[in-house]
């Protein structure tokens, strides 16, 4: 299954780190486009001219681990879709032109199901979506999770509740599931 990761999924780190981490136990294919990964970069503006650096250098981690990941712009394909904020049509055509079959945003008022559905994507988002991969493959969902959370818990010095931290990462579904 190929999934279409919009920027709002990419930052902030633990979502992604967990979508990622889930991904390399085979569950799902990742894709994004450069343009998305450059969206991630400017988000990361907020935390002060070190954000965006720090982004720039995951981004460059994440390319090199999912090589195959970034989908080319297909000439066209924006030329023909529509979407209520015409900023978002490059997610879309990405998607179209990778091949997805998921489009995982956040962002669902500019990313209306008939549309997606025209295309041949569904919208899902990552709570909703992680928590059924983790119905279906427990085992490997709750691995890539504890994973990232070990991380996080040595990288912050102190011990965070599963549930919490997952919740904090507007991942409350899976966390419950976890828990």
């Amino acid at each position: 299954m190929k999934v279409l990761l919009d920027a709002c999924v990419l930052y902030p780190t633990v979502m992604r780190e967990i979508l990622l981490a889930v991904a390399g136990q085979g569950l799902f294919t990742p894709l994004w486009s450069d343009r998305i990964l450059e969206e991630w970069a400017r988000a990361a503006r907020k935390l002060g001219p070190a954000g965006e650096a720090l982004a720039r250098g995951d981004i460059a981690l994440v390319r090199s681990a999912w090589p195959l990941a970034a989908v080319p712009p297909a000439p066209g394909i924006e030329a023909r879709l529509w979407l209520p904020d015409p900023h978002d049509i490059h997610v879309l055509a990405a998607a179209v032109a990778g091949s997805a079959d998921i489009l995982l945003t956040v962002n669902a008022q500019d990313f209306p199901r008939h549309i997606l559905a025209e295309e041949g994507l569904t919208r899902r988002d990552p709570d909703g979506f992680l928590w059924e991969l983790w119905s279906h493959h427990p085992a490997a969902v709750a691995g890539a999770v504890g994973q990232v959370h070990a991380t996080a818990e040595h990288l912050s010095g102190e011990a965070q509740p599963l549930r919490k931290f997952l919740k904090k990462a507007r991942l409350p579904r899976l966390g419950k599931a976890l828990a």
